[in-house]
Order: structure tokens, then sequence, then C-alpha cells
């Protein structure tokens, strides 16, 4: 009886939706007869779908020469004027990909790779009507991508965006896009994890993982509730050497997309400033702390002046909780601070001594501060031929590399067929030492680069420490 309740709850007006009820536990019902199991997702196919687009682009490329034109022996046989004219060519290059209308106006949000270099965009409705489209913002970072048609004074079909913090594992979803450029399809599956961290597809490693089939095409398109709401931008698949689906997708959650279209204002996205990173806990880590499992990131790092010092938080508290959710890894705090905005306040919850403590934190703008002093190097330096920068939070949140130092000197240029690159050196590397004197700013780095030969350099790439040797 309790089963059919729930059921006639999730009809409404021939609609197959999620009811409001008291509370997850009594709306979430196993099917308990054939009549439950034979329900149709066809009604929420028919609300859902004409909001889901079908992307194709198309970038011009150059096509270098073969080498063979190069060849003494086929200049000779053919002539150096045939040859010439075999010289570089173009060609244009086809891409598909799948979006989802998030304004009635022309709002659309796909992935950044969809788009990533096309000269020109074409997105097809449901109707099969076509629109040339514009950029609005490209965000590398998250691989979202938000664009813009022109449908006159019609409001398109949109999808709504929906508390993606609120999926639980085996709730059932629906995945809608493109695959192959076979037109418009459906498949359907249920969430298989929540917090996804572990998967390196963009900088903010936080996905929703289903079994719902995706496939090439398929990229940009939508993960859809059963109330009918937008949760994800399917991204990515776990696949095999044939490319197909085995099952294992990956989306972008909803609140992540919900901060980049809220970010269309300005040149370029600017995030909140936590100020403080640290190390994932370990299982040693979380007996050392009395810890009943490993989880959380133990701070090894607070900028001075940051929002987490201001807030109290200090190197060695284990930030366990942002805002209620838990935060398993470094990559989950991230996002959570990601998916904020510039002067919200965020309840942290810290492990010290023993206890747990709550703390409002007043997350900024990351300041350039020391400012960056771009310094580029000439004459016969070893170091010549790259350019130098200041680092600050707002460079490190720009380059995109957390790992970075929170101070310092980072290479942030090096021209090709210079002394610099001889030295291996390349963009992200910070600049430590030259011999025995500590490179803290631009300015010790043009004090240095009149120095004679021999020299000593040690450079910190990503989580290596490297030391070069030049002269001597």
């Amino acid at each position: 009886m309790r089963a059919r309740q729930a059921i006639s709850g999730l009809i409404l007006g021939g609609l197959l939706v999620a009811a409001p009820m008291a509370g997850r536990a009594e709306r979430a019902e196993v099917p308990g007869s054939q009549q439950e199991i034979r329900l149709t997702f066809a009604p929420l196919v028919k609300r859902t779908a004409p909001a889901v687009v079908n992307i194709f682009t198309k970038r011009t490329v150059r096509n270098a020469p073969s080498p063979l034109f190069n060849d003494p022996f086929f200049r000779r046989f053919f002539g150096d004027q045939f040859l010439g004219e075999q010289g570089d060519t173009q060609s244009v290059q086809n891409a598909l990909g799948s979006g989802v209308i998030v304004d009635g106006s022309g709002i659309i949000v796909t992935n950044n790779h969809v788009i990533r270099g096309a000269d020109q965009i074409t997105v097809i409705l449901a109707d099969r009507r076509e629109f040339e489209a514009t950029i609005l913002r490209a965000d590398e970072r998250t691989d979202l991508a938000v664009l813009k048609i022109d449908p006159g004074k019609e409001r398109l079909a949109t999808l709504e965006l929906r508390d993606s913090d609120e999926l639980e594992v085996g709730d059932l979803v629906l995945a809608i896009g493109n695959p192959f450029g076979v037109g418009q399809t459906v498949t359907s599956g249920i969430v298989s994890a929540v917090a996804r961290t572990n998967v390196g597809i963009s900088d903010y490693r936080f996905f929703i993982q289903t079994d719902a089939a995706i496939n090439p095409g398929n990229s940009g398109g939508a993960l859809v509730s059963m109330d009918g709401r937008l949760v994800g931008i399917n991204t990515a698949i776990f696949a095999r050497d044939g490319g197909g689906s085995i099952g294992i997708g990956f989306a972008i959650p909803a609140n992540m997309v919900k901060s980049v279209v809220a970010n269309l204002n300005g040149d370029k996205i600017v995030r909140p400033w936590f100020g403080a990173s640290g190390q994932n806990v370990t299982a040693d880590i979380a007996t050392s702390l009395g810890l009943q499992h490993p989880t959380g990131v133990l701070l090894a790092d607070v900028y001075p002046g940051s929002p987490a010092e201001r807030a109290g938080l200090k190197r060695g508290d284990l930030v366990i909780r942002v805002e209620g959710r838990e935060v398993e890894d470094e990559e989950a705090l991230r996002y959570r601070i990601a998916t904020h905005s510039i002067g919200s306040t965020i309840k942290v919850t810290a492990w010290r001594g023993g206890k747990e403590q709550v703390v409002p934190v007043a997350l900024i703008a990351p300041p350039e501060t020391p400012p960056r002093d771009l310094t580029p190097v000439r004459g016969n330096s070893p170091l010549a031929g790259a350019t130098f920068a200041n680092l600050s939070p707002a460079l490190i949140e720009e380059l995109g590399q957390p790992a970075l130092p929170s101070r310092g000197v980072v290479v942030s240029e090096v021209r090709r067929g210079s002394p610099a690159q001889v030295l291996r050196l390349s963009a992200g590397d910070v600049l430590m030492r030259v011999n025995d004197q500590e490179i803290k700013t631009v300015d010790d780095v043009r004090r240095v680069s009149t120095t004679a030969l021999p020299w000593k350099v040690v450079i910190r790439r990503g989580q290596r420490v490297v030391t070069l040797l030049v002269g001597g």
C-alpha cells in the first residue's frame, strides 16, 4: 500500500515528476510490482528534450607540405615550380557536440572542448532550426562554455538548474545528447558516484559519475534528474580502445555550471579566494588526529591576510566540511570554494585539538599582491628569453596551478630557441635559487641574471624540485 501511494505521487497530470514529500526517505521507493516497473520516462523526455541542442563546429587548419617536397631528388624530378605549388594547404575540420539552453533568450551551456578553436559554431534546436552562435564565455579550467543565439522575440524551452548537492548515489537520471551525430538520443541510468575527484578532465576535478550511456557527441549534453531539472553537463567517458560507452560517464555538477553562467560580465571569470591549501589525509594522519576515517584537508599553508587567516584558521587545522558538505580531499575543497560567489560568507568546519570548530569565512577576490611586475630577461644570461613574474593569489588563480607556492617568482613565458629554453625552463616553473642566492622577487632575477658562470639553478616544477647546471 505504501509503495502504491508513493507512485501515485509521482504521476501528476500524466507527467513523470518527483512529487514534493516530507522527506527524501519517504519518497525514495524501490518498485514493488510489475505495474510500477512499466512506468515510462516519455513524459519527462517530452518536457526536457526541447532544451537540449546539437552543436556543430568548423575549424580551418593549415596542413604542412610533405617533407618529401624538400628532398633534392623529388625537386629534380618534379621541378621547383611544381613542388612550390604543393606548399601549405588548408582544410576544414568538423566536430560535433551537444548543449543545453538555460535561458529562454538563447543562452546555451556546453563543454569548452566542444567549441575550442572553432571558426564557426552552428546550433541546431530539437525542432531542426539552425542558428549561428557566438561565444560569451569559454572557461578552460572547468571545461565549460556559454554560447548565445538570437531567437528573436521567441522564448526558447529551457532546463532549470537543480542544486546538484541534492543528488545521491542510486538516483535515476537521463542523459540527453547527440552521440556520434546520429541525432538527439536519450539514455537512462543511475548516479554511480557524486564526488569523483580523481578524474583528470579539468582543473576543477569534482564530477558526477553515471552509468547512463554517454558516447562521443554527448559532450555538453544534459544530465537530467527525475524532476526535469539539469543536474550536470555530460563531459567525458571512461572508454577502452573502441571509444564507446562502458557505463562510466562523468558530468560537471550543475552548481559549477551555475557559477560560470553567473560570471558572464568582465573579460574573465574571477573566482573567490580562500587563501589556504594543504594535503589530503591518509590513514596514518587520521589515526594521529583521532579521526575514525581519513577525510578532509590538513592545512599546510595559510596565506597572510587571506580570508582563511582572518577567520582564525591555522596551519595544522583540518578542514572537514564547507557549508555542511563533506570535504574529502583538496580537490573537493577547491570545488566547494569555487561554487560560491565573491562577497559571500561560508561556514567552514575545522577539526582542531580533538574538537570541531565552525568558523565563518568571508570570501574575496584574489588580490594581486605583490604586483606581478613582468620581467623579461635579455642578453647572454642563461635565463635570457624567459619572462618572470611575482607570484600573487591573483596570478596563481589565473595560471590555474594550485600546487604553486603562495609566494615567489614564476616563469610566465619562454621564447622559442632562447637560452632559457636550452636550459629547459618552461612556463609555470618556480625559480627558487640561482647558486646560493634565494629568489623571492623579480628584482632578485634581475640581479642574478648578470652573474658569471657556472650556474646552479633550482626550480620547482609541479611537486618536484629540479636542479639545472649551466657551464663549468
